[in-house]
């Protein structure tokens, strides 16, 4: 933890307002920690994602989703991937200035920046600290493109920003919501906004004219495959203009966290659901390979994929086929792999696992 600032008392963003809990309270205690980061700019280096660069200015996520794929990176920082990872957050807090200087240098080709291709840049200390919305200030600067991918309701105060940059054609925000039932969603992202607020918030968004989507991710075999067509339709009524799906990634020791969570939660269903999923993995529960992570194989699968694309098209979202459903030859993509981190060595390929900052294997910071 070399770097981190305990906060014994983390700003409050309640100071003007009532403070209720839309559930019930956490069964671990909030611990904040400040750092200095030395750069913010994540370069991403797997063809599985359709971004080159992202931007997370909080380690860790207050939401608690049981599946999240960015689980493993805390123990970097000498934390846990479990409740860890959900209580521990640690806040970059010279992110905003990291960004202007490394937006500015002469090399910077204003790419696109993905917001939240780690943890959520909307989460509760956002209201606090606000680096999120600075963040998006300085790209409006610099004119350069954002997406941001959220759970979180509190992307409705920075619709002033996200609208005058879409204004530009430079913001896209998708929503996620994976479950379109509360009590379900409650259970496996237990401190995340209920489903209708989330949708509520994509209303909200593209109203302002921004364009919109819904990341119906993860998709779980057996627990919210069901709820596809809902999802889609609600979204669609909400203004949502694209919408993407993935499978379920169970990477290092996320498997261990989703696992007890589900057993604890649905123990009934349980034993189905991992059943399921080791169906669309060829009786495994996760796959890391480059081309792999991210689709799944085999009868089931191909009934999950048609099922999201059968909606997607008869809804009229815009874009291509659902992500990961129809990824590049496995000989095409090492080659385009190649291509893009010259070097690599090939044993990387089925290593890889998600980026992060602190970065993971295959990628780097700038």
């Amino acid at each position: 933890m070399t770097g981190l600032r305990p906060v014994s008392n983390p700003p409050n963003p309640w100071e003007s307002t009532h403070l209720d809990w839309l559930e019930e309270p956490p069964a671990a205690a909030l611990e904040v920690y400040e750092e200095e980061a030395r750069s913010l700019l994540a370069e991403n280096q797997s063809p599985d994602l359709g971004f080159r660069f992202s931007v997370n200015p909080y380690r860790g996520c207050w939401h608690a989703c049981a599946y999240c794929y960015a689980r493993p990176s805390h123990q970097w920082l000498g934390f846990g991937a479990g409740t860890d990872f959900e209580r521990r957050i640690v806040v970059k807090r010279n992110a905003p200035r990291l960004l202007r200087r490394e937006l500015g240098r002469r090399g910077w080709k204003r790419d696109l920046v993905v917001f939240s291709g780690d943890t959520d840049c909307y989460q509760p200390l956002e209201a606090s600290y606000g680096l999120t919305r600075a963040c998006l200030e300085v790209c409006s600067e610099f004119a350069t493109p954002v997406g941001v991918i959220t759970k979180s309701a509190l992307v409705r105060r920075d619709v002033d920003v996200l609208a005058e940059l879409a204004r530009r054609g430079l913001a896209t925000v998708h929503v996620s919501i994976p479950f379109a039932d509360r009590e379900l969603a409650r259970r496996i992202e237990p401190f995340a906004p209920p489903p209708a607020r989330r949708f509520e918030t994509l209303r909200i968004l593209s109203e302002a004219g921004i364009p919109t989507g819904v990341s119906v991710s993860p998709l779980i075999p057996a627990l919210n495959d069901s709820q596809v067509p809902e999802i889609l339709e609600r979204a669609r009524e909400a203004g949502a203009r694209f919408a993407f799906s993935t499978l379920l990634r169970l990477p290092g020791e996320v498997r261990a966290v989703f696992e007890a969570r589900l057993r604890e939660a649905l123990p009934l269903r349980a034993e189905h659901v991992l059943s399921a999923l080791r169906d669309t993995r060829g009786g495994r529960l996760s796959e890391s390979a480059f081309f792999e992570r991210q689709r799944g194989r085999g009868p089931r699968w191909q009934i999950l994929r048609d099922l999201f694309e059968l909606h997607r098209r008869r809804l009229g979202f815009e874009g291509g086929d659902s992500r990961g459903a129809s990824p590049a030859p496995a000989e095409e993509g090492r080659a385009e792999l190649r291509a893009r981190a010259p070097g690599t060595p090939e044993r990387q390929l089925a290593l890889f696992e998600a980026t992060a900052p602190p970065p993971a294997r295959g990628a780097r910071t700038r």
